[in-house]
């Protein structure tokens, strides 16, 4: 470990190369000094953060005893504080550190592991819960489960709306693995449903408020927002690969993409994590962060629209997040104003005491050596006069403009980042424990290790960060596709929603001897969608009915997506376009094509009593064309 007079010692290599001095060697040297000690942290962390990592994946890790099988710990510690549980987000982002790591090199052991997480989310997705069922979906919205797949029954914040797209990230990297080696059926028949079922949630329920990633604030959360926005349009295309369709995927991904950019403080030019609710924090938090590393497209450059880490907002962010800490925790002082610092979740926190976290100040690294690949890859760096700030931060003389290689200007700014972004991890290696132990936090005051032990995403973010220091990138989501930057016709946000359809996925039975095959074509961005016979058809309902104030629509039929002719259950029509001349009410449902449907619609009163229209059942069957699968019923209360 370093001692913390080291750190400050690294800290002022960066405010070496912001004033410009003449000692270019010395500062040279101290920078090599920083990077050699990273290097060796990392060579040695490495290893030990796997073995952890593994240690709580049950049921054969070593510190998972009683977890079931693919089932991700969040830490051995059942009490003070008792994280003996598996949270759906947690497990997500682990596995898919494990996913891309798979993927970058065979390994039949990392691939038991992600099959058993397969099938446990399988499992998982069929058990009622406080939050609800898989009927409608809402039980895919529990945070936290018992070790052994039953539900967790205790007062908690529910429901959390980023767990289902997260899995369906992590889920469709081991899905284009095995498409490209040659094991389509095996991603259609046993992956592909438990990731529709996430896909549905995070179409139907996307406007709805919940609880963000620290699970304290009810609101909207810009984590949630972006994951969601990336599983449907990921999901997008990887239907079309397995010749199936995901028309919510399609029809919700702009209006999510749309909602994300809200978040953005153009007053102080940083993310609000919060919204919708927030308990008065200035929304300053390492949500934004987060969201930005999770979001990192290599095929999509600098774009801020998808926060990118190299865009202007998210560099502009990172800098506003990381200056919140400066003064508020002891460890921190005496650190240059542009030196790295110990990050935690938000300013206000105060839970253990609000302490710095191993894996937000890892965060804070990663960000930056994603930007660096990004523009070493593109060969260019444009400062923006939103950006300014943060590289001035790091070199005064800095000014806007597109910096190539050939230019002065292009390997200082790179360097003066990497310095930067590996004084972070100097950090983390200096407040670990000396065996390499990395628990939740450390103390904001004497920089000794606490709260969870051993937790399993501290470890998965270090070895990102490790990953990305290395240049190695995860795959494209399709971030650079239409749809990936696409916002609704006319730039008007909506908050409509998808009906979705929820069935237990079943098939849990891998085939043996799925290793690498003769992959198939290896596309730089995700291809854009080509016409083929529709499987699920996304219609819209659109129906003219007068209503009282507090009076609602729904729409109930004889398939289960309209609620098996129950009112409760049926779908709740949507009034944003209402008028007096026109008063429609609006659903949309994802049906299948060929799918012989009859349905009519109620009216709810203030007092929940339930009006039926009259007439005869209206009905149609749903066509299966090609191109779009959408289609539109204009209708009029009867």
């Amino acid at each position: 470990m370093h001692a913390f007079s080291s750190i400050l010692l690294l800290g002022a290599v960066v405010v070496q190369y912001v004033l410009g001095r003449p000692e270019d060697a010395r500062i040279r040297r101290e920078s090599a000094i920083l990077k050699r000690s990273v290097d060796s942290f990392i060579e040695k962390q490495t290893p030990f953060s796997w073995q952890r990592l593994l240690c709580n994946i049950g049921s054969t890790g070593c510190a998972a005893s009683g977890a079931a099988p693919g089932v991700v710990v969040a830490s051995p510690s059942k009490r003070d504080p008792d994280y003996w549980y598996t949270w759906t987000r947690d497990s997500a982002l682990v596995f898919k550190g494990i996913i891309d790591a798979f993927v970058e090199k065979y390994d039949p052991a990392l691939q038991t592991q992600i099959q058993n997480y397969v099938i446990s989310q399988a499992k998982l997705q069929s058990v009622s819960n406080p939050s609800g069922g898989l009927s409608n979906g809402l039980g895919l919205g529990e945070a936290k489960y018992m070790v052994d797949l039953t539900q967790f029954t205790g007062a908690w914040g529910r429901p959390q709306r980023d767990g289902p797209p997260l899995r369906a990230i992590a889920l469709m990297g081991y899905a284009k693995w095995l498409l490209d080696n040659g094991y389509t059926s095996t991603a259609q028949t046993v992956v592909w449903p438990v990731i529709k079922n996430d896909l549905s949630y995070s179409a139907q329920y996307w406007n709805q408020t919940g609880f963000d990633l620290w699970e304290e604030v009810q609101g909207s959360s810009f984590f949630t927002i972006v994951a969601t926005h990336r599983a449907l349009v990921e999901g997008a295309a990887l239907a079309r690969s397995l010749g199936t369709s995901c028309p919510a995927c399609s029809s919700i991904a702009p209006q999510v993409l749309c909602f994300a950019q809200r978040f953005w403080n153009p007053n102080q030019n940083y993310v609000v994590s919060n919204i919708n609710g927030g308990n008065g924090r200035n929304g300053r938090d390492a949500n934004s962060i987060l969201a930005s590393i999770h979001n990192f497209d290599p095929s999509a450059g600098c774009e801020s629209l998808t926060f990118q880490p190299c865009s202007d907002r998210a560099l502009a962010n990172h800098k506003a997040v990381v200056d919140s800490f400066r003064s508020i925790y002891t460890i921190n002082n005496g650190i240059p104003s542009n030196g790295a610092v110990a990050v935690g979740r938000y300013s206000e926190d105060v839970y253990y005491n609000g302490n710095p976290w191993y894996l937000t100040t890892l965060a804070a690294a990663e960000q930056l050596y994603g930007a660096l690949q990004t523009w070493t890859t593109q060969s260019s760096i444009t400062i923006t006069p939103l950006s300014l700030p943060f590289f001035q931060s790091l070199v005064p003389s800095a000014t806007t403009g597109t910096y190539t290689p050939s230019s002065p200007q292009f390997t200082p700014l790179l360097n003066a980042v990497r310095t930067y972004a590996d004084a972070f991890l100097a950090i983390v290696e200096s407040r670990a424990h000396p065996n390499g132990s990395l628990p939740e936090q450390f103390d904001r005051n004497t920089g000794r290790p606490l709260a969870a032990p051993d937790l399993t995403w501290s470890y998965s973010a270090f070895l990102t960060a490790a990953a990305r220091r290395a240049g190695r990138a995860p795959p494209t989501w399709g971030a650079a596709s239409v749809l990936g930057t696409q916002l609704p016709a006319g730039g008007q946000c909506s908050g409509h929603a998808v009906a979705g359809t929820y069935t237990r996925a079943t098939n849990t039975v891998f085939p043996p001897s799925q290793t690498p095959g003769t992959p198939g074509p290896q596309p730089t961005g995700i291809p854009e969608p080509e016409p083929q016979p529709c499987v699920d058809v996304l219609v819209t309902f659109e129906a003219r009915v007068t209503t009282l104030w507090g009076e609602s629509v729904r729409l109930v039929g004889n398939v289960p997506a309209l609620g098996g002719w129950r009112p409760e259950a049926g779908v709740l029509l949507d009034a944003g376009g209402y008028t007096a001349g026109n008063p429609v009410w609006k659903a949309a449902v994802v049906l299948a094509a060929g799918e012989r449907v009859e349905y009519k619609y109620v009216v709810v009163g203030a007092d929940s009593k339930v009006r039926w229209e009259g007439g005869g059942n209206r009905g149609f069957t749903v066509e299966a064309g090609l191109g779009g699968c959408e289609s539109t019923r204009g209708d009029s209360w009867q």
